[in-house]
């Protein structure tokens, strides 16, 4: 039971930081602690954990109170190369990063 996001416009290292959180953690609780975390990569990774709760309530007829958070992968996705002019007609260059993200969830064996 899976969802996947992709190309994400904020780096895989910050995402990697709010994904730490909840890995292993129910899969109601972990949207209600995104819910309240001041980091924007909390919104769409809760997004995510949202669609992979409602394919497994969907497709697999699963309880959503059962499911816990099993795999969260973040990977780097395609890297937008942008230029910042500086003096005597140089320039550096500047790295607009982009992640992927896929959550697998599955049911705590009891």
């Amino acid at each position: 039971m899976k969802a996947f996001l992709r190309g994400i416009r904020i780096s895989s290292k910050k995402v990697n930081l709010v994904a730490d959180l909840v890995r292993g953690k129910p899969a109601l609780w972990a949207m209600d602690f995104l819910r309240f975390t001041p980091k924007r990569s909390a919104k769409p990774l809760m997004q995510t954990i949202r669609s992979a709760v409602s394919n497994a309530q969907q497709n697999f007829k699963q309880e959503p109170k059962e499911l816990y958070v099993s795999k969260i992968i973040v990977n780097e996705g395609p890297t937008l190369k942008r230029s910042r002019p500086v003096s005597r007609g140089r320039s550096h260059p500047i790295m607009k990063r982009t992640s992927h993200i896929t959550v697998e969830v599955a049911v705590r064996a009891t």
